[in-house]
């Protein structure tokens, strides 16, 4: 692997498709290695744009403008980092010689719902719970009676837990309906309706394909959710050594199924030894911000890694926790009060997003922490989380 020199004839270039926090952090230890990163969204002074040696605004549900900037820029490697994306021309620009992390396949399953799960269950054979799709509120009604309640109801096209709901009285049947359709990607359409799981705790099992090192895994991590979107996450998730193997099992078959090189945030119900599929990502996953301080490597760096091919030497340092804080209302230009109050807690890191508006529950930021224990990161990390405050 040889690596050019950044803004020159020689670079080693790579696309950024979506400049989120999770993109900045990729970008970070992009730079690090020398490598020129250009960082595309739909808006202007995303988190990743800010650190970027180059963006672009624009709309990224648009092929045309996708692909011309792909054969100005002419990048090494396209890399997906958010759901909002024309799907259909990563496929083309494939099929044309350039290389899309993992591949376009896992960007093309992974980003719709329908795609994904009908890939885990009926062509690799995956325990998941039952579903059904719907496109209309006729079929929908009909979907939940044949799942019985509770129900999980998802956009088929969405992220982070938009449009998400449990669905547990029949008042609640036609809200969760029209709550998945405002928040679907795009104009909202097909929904799917899955069985409510009754798991213990659910995991997200870091999974990453490698060009000379095979499929590799990082130490399960437990997280919770709130309205589908994560609040907080430790690593290690204590489970069977049952469990754990057939975690690694389920994500060994569909990151092989999806193919490509880089890593994958492969969710999964666990209660007692079952392990069920939930959902998979093809890029690093929100809830892998705690690898930023529980590993010797973060999932950023082994993305990156993966992506180039380098040599991967996974070992989880000390137990650790994340917890995000949001911002309560719309605004623009936030202030952060409090960093020096959490800080002062031992052991703990604040990650500062940086997004230039605000609007009710979105995340601006992540408190980290590590301990002798999960239970001690979790109640150190939530402490300084909680002692930061979003001034609009």
């Amino acid at each position: 692997m040889k690596i050019g020199t950044p803004l020159s004839y020689n670079s080693t270039k790579m696309l950024l498709l979506g400049s989120g926090e999770l993109g900045k952090e990729f970008v970070i230890e992009a730079l690090r290695l020398g490598i020129e990163v250009i960082a595309v969204d739909s808006y202007q002074f995303a988190p990743a744009q800010q650190v970027a040696q180059k963006y672009y605004v624009i709309d990224m549900k648009n092929p045309d403008q996708i692909r011309n900037i792909v054969y100005r820029e002419k990048p090494d490697f396209i890399v997906p980092e958010i759901e909002a994306i024309d799907t259909d021309v990563l496929l083309e620009l494939e099929k044309e010689g350039f290389t899309v992390v993992p591949s376009a396949k896992a960007v093309k399953y992974t980003m719709n719902r329908i795609g994904i799960r009908r890939l885990a269950a009926e062509e690799v054979g995956l325990k998941t719970s039952a579903y059904r799709f719907a496109s209309d509120i006729d079929t929908y009604r009909k979907a939940i009676q044949e799942i019985g309640l509770p129900a999980v109801v998802k956009p088929v096209m969405s992220s982070s837990g938009k449009g998400q709901s449990i669905v547990r009285e029949k008042d609640q049947i036609d809200k969760a309906w029209y709550y998945a359709q405002e928040n679907a990607r795009g104009k909202g359409g097909e929904v799917i309706i899955e069985e409510f799981i009754d798991f213990d705790f659910e995991i997200t099992l870091l999974t990453v394909r490698t060009k000379n090192q095979g499929t590799l895994f990082c130490e399960p991590i437990g997280h919770i959710q709130v309205e589908g979107d994560y609040h907080e996450s430790w690593q290690p998730q204590p489970m069977s050594e049952t469990a754990l193997e057939r975690a690694k099992e389920i994500a060994t078959k569909i990151t092989d199924a999806l193919g490509g090189y880089g890593i994958f945030g492969c969710e999964l119900f666990v209660k007692g030894d079952q392990v069920w599929f939930n959902e998979i990502s093809p890029r690093p996953h929100d809830t892998g911000m705690v690898t930023l301080v529980s590993q010797n490597m973060s999932e950023f760096e082994i993305h990156l890694r993966a992506i180039l091919g380098l040599p991967i030497d996974i070992k989880l340092l000390s137990p650790s926790a994340s917890y995000c804080f949001h911002a309560s209302d719309w605004g623009v230009a936030p202030v952060y009060e409090g960093v020096e109050k959490a800080l002062s807690i031992p052991d703990t890191k604040i990650r500062i997003f940086g997004k230039p508006t605000t609007r009710p529950k979105r995340r601006m930021g992540v408190a980290l922490a590590t301990g002798s224990s999960v239970e001690e990161a979790r109640k150190k990390a939530k402490e300084a989380a909680q002692n930061i405050k979003v001034v609009i």
